[in-house]
């Protein structure tokens, strides 16, 4: 999306009189040193080296306990209760901690995450001018907006204090909870075609509009009744009236004729989660890498063989065709005793070689309490240990696992984008691998058909 980086009269919606940071100048005032010290930094290799001791960090503490204005609490139409504390960061926007899933038939809840965050949104121009890192360098939680009730239909708003606040108030009524349909969860026909199974799917829904300049993020975040969690940040907004510079020439002509050229841009979300499978932070990561073999004499189709890698030290990875990860539980097990996982399901992604920590798609790193943001982390991690995720890939012993996930989008806009310009979404999700022993929404009549099972009479 195009983004422009000059003042605004007003956040939209506030009122307060504050005019917006004139972000392109204080981009280009910084210009010289930032792009300095990224370029140095772009150079380094993101794949584990020779391990460099990071200080010491005490383990993650377990989330404190949320009173009833910070907890999500939702029990879905078709069983499914997700539970989970909420908290807004001063620079990340909302946090959700302590995250737990409960299908129906589950006597418990079953515990996935300490923490899910964004990790930064990094938006590089084509021409080479500017470049921005929104969530540490340009006040993505100060932009917290105010939500319509037409915005959270058959939901609830919750009033959000944003942490030193620039507004003549820090509270905003800026987080909707509310469930929502995703149509067919399963059909199936049974065998004699007198009955068929379906279901609807239903998904508690989370979400913040953050305002950054001319646009606004849509940090969403869905918990399906089927386990799965979708992660998006959704672009939305305005194009600036008059940021049709294109300096490089080889922006996208919007409007009458080709005199004015939106420049072209990216934009490379982050996300950090935490996980914690049934309560316990020393999960294991799994790789899976498929090969397909052309057949053979005797052979009528090609053959397919997986291998698995244990990921046991830290790890710069990138998705390839017939490749996925899990992150495996050290604690627990489903009931036909096998241990359960999640499994890390990439969106499309246009991957953004131009910075050291943009050129992996995933980034695995043993937790460390400092490492909260992709890139231009804010906290001294210690001595040599770099500002940005893959400075943090060093070769130490996976034991509590983070993982970051690195989907990237180029924007070239065009005549659609205005005016308003439709959400562009871009994310990821992570789905439940041997979590129950069956499909969680299964029906009563046929959950005996679990395993290799014979028809009946």
């Amino acid at each position: 999306m195009l983004v422009n980086r000059d003042s605004r009269p007003n956040r939209a919606g506030r009122g307060n009189g504050n005019s917006r940071v004139n972000r392109r100048s204080k981009a280009r005032t910084g210009a010289a040193v930032g792009l300095t010290v990224a370029a140095l930094a772009a150079g380094a290799a993101a794949g584990a080296g020779p391990a460099t001791a990071r200080p010491a960090s005490a383990p993650a503490p377990a989330a404190a306990y949320c009173g009833a204005a910070h907890r999500i609490e939702q029990k879905l139409s078709t069983g499914t209760t997700w539970r989970m504390c909420w908290r807004y960061d001063g620079k990340a926007g909302l946090v959700l901690e302590d995250i737990s899933y409960q299908p129906k038939g589950e006597p418990r809840p079953v515990k996935v995450l300490n923490s899910a965050r964004l990790g930064q949104i990094h938006v590089p121009y084509d021409d080479g001018n500017v470049e921005y890192d929104d969530l540490t360098g340009f006040d993505f939680a100060q932009g917290l907006m105010d939500l319509a009730p037409g915005e959270c239909p058959g939901g609830t708003i919750k009033t959000v204090k944003v942490p030193d606040s620039v507004n003549d108030t820090p509270n905003v009524r800026g987080l909707c909870t509310t469930t929502r349909s995703r149509g067919h969860a399963y059909r199936m026909q049974g065998d004699t075609a007198n009955k068929v199974y379906q279901a609807e799917g239903r998904d508690l829904l989370v979400y913040t509009v953050n305002q950054v300049g001319w646009y606004e993020y849509m940090t969403e975040w869905r918990f399906q009744d089927d386990g799965a969690i979708t992660m998006n940040v959704g672009a939305t907004g305005s194009l600036s009236y008059d940021d049709y510079d294109a300096g490089d020439g080889r922006g996208w002509p919007i409007g009458k004729g080709a005199s004015a050229k939106a420049t072209s841009h990216s934009h490379n979300a982050f996300w950090r989660l935490d996980f914690a499978l049934d309560g316990s932070t020393k999960n294991t990561v799994e790789q899976y890498d498929s090969t397909v073999t052309a057949p053979t004499r005797g052979q009528q189709a090609p053959t397919t063989k997986t291998t698995r890698t244990k990921i046991t030290k830290e790890l710069a990875g990138d998705s390839r065709n017939y490749r996925w990860w899990r992150v495996v539980s050290a604690a627990g097990k489903n009931k036909d005793g096998h241990a359960r996982s999640y499994e890390i399901v990439p969106g499309p992604t246009t991957k953004y070689p131009g910075r050291s920590y943009t050129k992996h798609d995933m980034y695995v790193t043993q937790y460390n309490k400092c490492e909260l943001f992709a890139s231009h982390n804010p906290d001294d991690c210690g001595p040599g240990a770099g500002t940005s995720v893959d400075k943090w890939v060093n070769g130490q012993a996976l034991e509590h696992p983070v993982v970051w996930m690195n989907i990237g989008f180029h924007h070239i806009a065009r005549d659609e984008d205005q005016q308003p310009m439709p959400v562009h979404w871009q994310g990821f999700s992570i789905a439940p691998r041997d979590v129950t022993a069956m499909n969680p929404l299964t029906p009563a009549e046929l959950g005996w058909q679990n395993g290799h099972w014979q028809p009946r009479g």
